[in-house]
């Protein structure tokens, strides 16, 4: 599959945006592992925050993989198409626009997925947006609001209207959030009516899952989310499960040690020591944890503010982990 210019295996695998995770450490993480594209967690679009110290840190892309996907919020289109150019002179290789995150920050300003409620507004800044760069702009939607307002084809033909080159679907409202299951009926839809890549996110847990979606739904590529945080060890499982039908062995516990403690190395260089512990904290909690006495760990590692014992204490506990 293309998204512009830039060829991806068919089909692929990427690594949704998710905010507060897949900064620039992460990503590099995911990408070395397998994942064919690492989409940024979302900057904004509002020019009093673009010289901040958390939007200057999502715009270092400094040794990053290309294409570099940063994804960009916001609710007023002029606004939308300036930040997408800021971002595409900072090293922005394709844009992503974000009208899928589901939290009640970001839906009560009308951003993220809220924008779904106005699809005269959806279709401004998707025009907006793609005739200000030169660059590939994709969009990253839920099936709608809840589910008496699923709209998501009449999205999905406004995004390609405007010049969306590939479309990602969470297959879920905005108001289930992450509850119940996905659904993927939606997203096989959409396929069959666009022309576009379509990517299937939701759920996609397993390789097996994975296969299972792609046939389902006839997609050109599946995001995974939640799943990275704690295994980003299986984009490389799914790669290879599509390609042979078998399984790559589990990972060893020397192998996840030396991805765990290569995460810390990078994100006390990334955030600075301070920083970057609690950073680390987050991706601790969710890759710690399902390890044999991870949960116990936890509760003395998130206690650790200094960055050289946050990384001494878990190279112990994973050199011990059974």
């Amino acid at each position: 599959m293309n998204i512009g210019p830039w060829q991806f295996p068919s089909p692929a695998v990427f690594l949704a945006p998710m905010a507060g995770v897949t900064d620039r450490p992460f990503r590099q993480i995911c990408r070395q592992l397998g994942a064919a594209l690492a989409v940024s967690e979302m900057v904004t679009s509002r020019p009093e925050l673009l010289h901040t110290r958390k939007t200057r840190s999502r715009l270092n892309h400094e040794g990053e993989e290309k294409p570099v996907s940063v994804q960009i919020l916001g609710t007023d289109a002029r606004q939308m198409a300036q930040a997408a150019q800021f971002n595409v002179q900072h090293g922005a290789d394709i844009i992503d626009i974000n009208m899928g995150c589901p939290a009640k920050k970001v839906c009560n300003i009308s951003a993220g997925s809220a924008l779904l409620r106005n699809e005269q507004l959806v279709g401004q800044i998707l025009s907006s947006v793609s005739s200000a760069v030169s660059v590939p702009v994709t969009l990253k939607i839920r099936t709608g609001w809840d589910k008496h307002n699923k709209n998501t084809l009449n999205i999905a033909k406004i995004a390609e209207d405007s010049g969306i080159q590939a479309l990602a679907i969470h297959g879920r409202t905005r108001a289930c959030a992450y509850s119940g299951n996905a659904e993927y009926d939606m997203i096989k839809l959409v396929k069959q009516q666009l022309s576009i890549p379509v990517i299937a996110n939701g759920d996609i847990n397993s390789a097996e899952k994975a296969q299972y979606v792609l046939q389902y739904t006839n997609a050109d590529a599946i995001m995974i989310g939640r799943e990275a945080i704690k295994s980003p060890w299986i984009f490389s499982d799914i790669n290879h499960y599509l390609a042979t039908g078998t399984h790559l062995p589990e990972p060893a516990l020397a192998e996840k040690s030396k991805i765990i403690l290569g995460l810390l190395d990078e994100l006390y260089s990334f955030y600075g020591s301070s920083h970057g512990v609690r950073i680390a904290r987050k991706h601790l909690a969710q890759i710690i944890k399902p390890l044999s006495g991870g949960d116990i760990f936890w509760q003395k590692i998130n206690r650790i503010s200094n960055a050289q014992q946050q990384y001494s204490m878990t190279q112990d506990f994973l050199n011990n982990c059974v």
